[in-house]
């Protein structure tokens, strides 16, 4: 019964405590919903204030942006006005120049037309005064023109020549003293000693018995060194010496040297012969390579091929009208780069052109053509300079000089060969030469008769008076002097003189 109690006690204040703790909690959080209404509420008319305070500084910012806008604008338009005042005055300005100039246009089509018509009128008024000076003269106007030129070139004549002879004078006087100055210096800079050569080599011996050893039984011996060496062996009553004869140098120097050896080993015979032969043709041509580097060296240049440099030194026993071609080249180089130093021109080019030119004179006995052509071929193949064949392929002419250099080369050529005693001539070649030049100016009209002096240095020509006057001599002078150039291959200059002299004569009875 107690239990009982207790269990509807305990229910019911359970019941009791659990409305109480409804109406609590209800109370608290009723308390709690306004509390976080007021916030929420706070916060929006907070956000609200911030909201209109952004709006209306937006809407300042707008207000101001649309004020410099608007005055841009107005700035803007102001502007157009102008430019379109301005634009609309020029179109007037520019339309009153077109009417003008129309104007002016027509003007002159008018005159053009006035003109051509007064023209026309002249030059039938011309025609017609031509046409009565024909009539009246009896001459058509080319041979009024003609004869009224004739009138003229006799008439000033005199002064013409005197014209001609002053600036001719002036221009030659101040080149020719210039070219005198560097031919100078480069000859006096670069001269090499110069001796001829001649076609024979003479042998010492060191006594008179040996003449019979080297004749040999039944001159066995002399026709095999004779045979191996291609030269002629002359032994005649010099005392103690023979005489070995050949055009070929480098034979000559081969049977030398055999011949020497041949002297002083005591034992010639045929077999022996032969050894020493073939030793002294290595000899030589350990000699013509050291004649090439050594050549090489002196004009101090690099980069050929070996090979060129054997063919170089070949021209160590090559003569040309006694001149030994290989001193001749190294000559020609330092002539040639002195000459470009002064000039301006390529001074390594034309002295590398001066050492090569005569290079085909080495094997012109051996290959068809000229050496000029040898040259070129070996040069080409073995890859020297295009430019350095250029300036050596016409040192004889025979190609036009198509750059500096090429003139340059030509001329130092010239001074090296003509070089007082650096070469000779026969007198066959003498006089033929001598009878070329005057055939040349004998193959001119009215030319009575000429003479080549100075060994051909100078040529007077004497013409006919009744048919040459002064001004036809003087170009009579140049068209000789231009045909010689053309024609003959000569060493330096040729004076050409033209000698017209006339005489009168009258008897007083």
């Amino acid at each position: 019964m107690n239990q009982l109690i207790f269990l509807v006690i305990g229910v019911f204040l359970f019941s009791l405590g659990s409305v109480f703790g409804y109406y609590a909690r209800q109370s608290i959080a009723k308390k709690q919903a306004d509390t976080i209404e007021l916030k929420l509420q706070s916060r929006i008319a907070k956000t609200k204030e911030i909201a209109e305070q952004i709006l209306s500084e937006a809407k300042q910012k707008a207000k101001n942006t649309l004020a410099v806008a608007q005055k841009e604008f107005d700035g803007r338009r102001t502007e157009l006005f102008q430019t379109e005042r301005l634009v609309l005055k020029r179109e007037n300005i520019l339309e009153q120049k077109i009417s003008g100039f129309e104007e002016k246009q027509q003007e002159f089509q008018e005159k053009v037309a006035k003109l051509k018509s007064i023209k026309e009128n002249l030059e039938t008024m011309r025609q017609e005064a031509i046409d009565s000076l024909e009539r009246v003269s009896n001459l058509s106007r080319e041979e009024a023109k003609k004869e009224l030129l004739q009138n003229v070139e006799k008439e000033y004549q005199q002064d013409i020549l005197e014209r001609m002879r002053k600036l001719e004078k002036e221009g030659w006087e101040k080149y020719e003293k210039k070219a005198k100055e560097l031919l100078a210096m480069a000859i006096q800079r670069f001269g090499l000693s110069q001796a001829q050569e001649i076609t024979t080599t003479t042998v010492s011996l060191p006594s008179e018995e040996i003449k019979g050893r080297i004749i040999g039984k039944e001159g066995r011996n002399i026709r095999t060194l004779e045979k191996l060496t291609g030269t002629e062996i002359i032994v005649d009553e010099t005392p103690e010496a023979v005489v070995i004869s050949g055009f070929d140098p480098v034979r000559r120097q081969i049977a030398k040297f055999a011949l020497e050896k041949l002297i002083k080993d005591g034992r010639i015979q045929p077999a022996r012969i032969e050894e020493q032969v073939e030793a002294a043709a290595k000899e030589i041509n350990s000699q013509i390579k050291e004649a090439g580097e050594t050549a090489v060296f002196d004009a101090g240049i690099v980069g050929l091929d070996p090979k060129v440099i054997q063919l170089l030194g070949r021209l160590r026993f090559r003569t040309s009208y006694g001149q030994n071609v290989l001193l001749h080249s190294i000559e020609v180089a330092h002539l040639a780069s002195a000459l470009a130093a002064e000039v301006g021109a390529n001074a390594q080019v034309a002295k590398k052109a001066g050492l090569l030119h005569d290079i085909g004179k080495s094997v012109d006995h051996q290959v068809e053509g000229s050496h000029t052509d040898i040259g070129i071929k070996i040069l080409e193949r073995f890859g020297v300079e295009k430019e350095v064949i250029l300036a050596m392929k016409s040192h004889h002419e025979e190609y036009p000089a198509e750059t500096l250099e090429a003139v340059l080369v030509q001329t130092a050529d010239q001074i090296s060969g003509a070089r007082p005693g650096a070469r000779k001539d026969t007198v066959e070649n003498y006089l033929k030469r001598l009878g070329e030049l005057e055939n040349v100016a004998k193959s001119f009209a009215g030319v009575e008769k000429a003479w080549a002096l100075q060994a051909g240095r100078e040529i007077r020509v004497f013409v006919k008076p009744g048919e040459i006057d002064d001004l036809a001599a003087k170009n009579l002078a140049k068209a000789i002097a231009k045909r010689i150039q053309e024609e003959l291959r000569y060493p330096g200059e040729i004076k050409v003189n033209v000698i017209r002299e006339l005489r009168v004569t009258e008897y007083a009875k």
